[in-house]
């Protein structure tokens, strides 16, 4: 029986930085909320969600719960593993690897979300949940393609899991909660239709994706999908190093975040870079102050500076700018430039 393609390595994908950074930021940082990518297609988005996924290291979680819980983490536990941490029955142990859970686009609320057996929990006084993809997207990532012609009310459900952490489902007067931290990663090709305004809001990041314009990346790009097909084993073995030291340098970050620390002028950067960019709300400042911070540790320091708030702000702001019926918002990376040139000066 011939042996399963090695999965395509994620240090070997020519070009697309931007996405490949924001796909990492938020394995550093699941809480920030998420990434849409938007471009054409063939610009290896799904290769990219799966290759990071399978560069990531193994971690424990609980063996057999449903939800993968992480067996050092009371916060993020489901009722059952918590139940039998209280009662010290102790929780066995399992490595397991990072998945990508697909959404389709056809999926129905509760097969997102779960259900619950309503005539069940009348009639025993017990709650009997069927677990839906939410359950299964728990510590992973939950990689939604053409996430645009998903139903509205569909993705508030993601988004508000995604940015809570939690799903919890009602019905009859019946609830149950379950911890539901993943990875939201949406893509969309924008010639298909836009998001509303209130959901793009609702990503923390938006990056844009367009086939490579440089001739000598094309060949590149066109070189090693060659030699992928031809042996996948060989062709990932030869990037091991450079997987190698991006997994160490993504592990050093997750320990090196909750270090991460900023001062009251980086608070004003921020503040002062929105309302110049004239965005709407507060969801830009927190998400600009988060992916600083992510980037912060990403890049080994413990404080949060200019260039990082510079480099979360092409990140977090071009989808967020306002648009009129008639014109894209345009985001001026130059006006953040001199915000923060401003700032440094005061």
């Amino acid at each position: 029986m011939k042996n399963a393609k090695a999965v395509y390595p994620f240090t070997a994908i020519v070009g697309q930085e931007r996405m490949k950074k924001a796909l990492i930021l938020n394995v550093i940082n699941p809480l920030l909320g998420g990434v849409l990518i938007r471009g054409e297609k063939g610009t290896a988005k799904s290769t990219a969600v799966r290759a990071l996924a399978e560069l990531l290291p193994q971690r424990a979680q609980v063996e057999g719960c449903v939800f993968g819980c992480d067996p050092g983490d009371k916060s993020s536990m489901c009722s059952k593993c918590l139940e039998k941490v209280y009662k010290d029955q102790g929780l066995a142990q399992v490595k397991g690897k990072m998945k990508v859970v697909d959404l389709p686009v056809s999926a129905t609320e509760d097969r997102v979300v779960g259900t619950l057996d309503i005539e069940y929990a009348i009639k025993k006084g017990e709650k009997r949940f069927e677990p839906g993809i939410l359950a299964q997207a728990n510590r992973n990532i939950l990689y939604v393609d053409e996430v645009n012609l998903l139903e509205d009310h569909i993705v508030d459900v993601l988004l508000d899991s995604a940015a809570m952490g939690i799903n919890t489902i009602e019905r009859e007067g019946v609830s149950f909660s379950h911890p539901a931290r993943f990875i939201l990663v949406g893509t969309m090709n924008p010639e298909e239709g836009d998001l509303r305004p209130q959901l793009l809001d609702r990503f923390c990041m938006v990056v844009d994706v367009v086939g490579e314009r440089d001739a000598q990346k094309r060949m590149e790009v066109i070189k090693n999908r060659l030699e992928y097909e031809k042996d996948s084993e060989a062709f990932a073995q030869k990037f091991e190093a450079e997987q190698k030291d991006l997994r160490y340098r993504i592990q050093k970050a997750q320990e090196l975040l909750d270090e991460v620390s900023y001062d009251e002028s980086i608070l004003e950067t921020a503040a002062r870079i929105s309302i110049e960019m004239e965005v709407d709300g507060h969801r830009a400042d927190i998400a600009m102050i988060k992916t600083a911070m992510t980037i912060a540790a990403f890049n080994g320091k413990r404080t949060v500076t200019n260039s990082d708030i510079s480099e979360a702000a092409e990140l977090v702001l071009p989808h967020r700018m306002r648009k009129t019926p008639f014109e894209e918002g345009l985001f001026n990376m130059s006006r953040v430039k001199e915000v923060i040139e401003q700032a440094g000066q005061a």
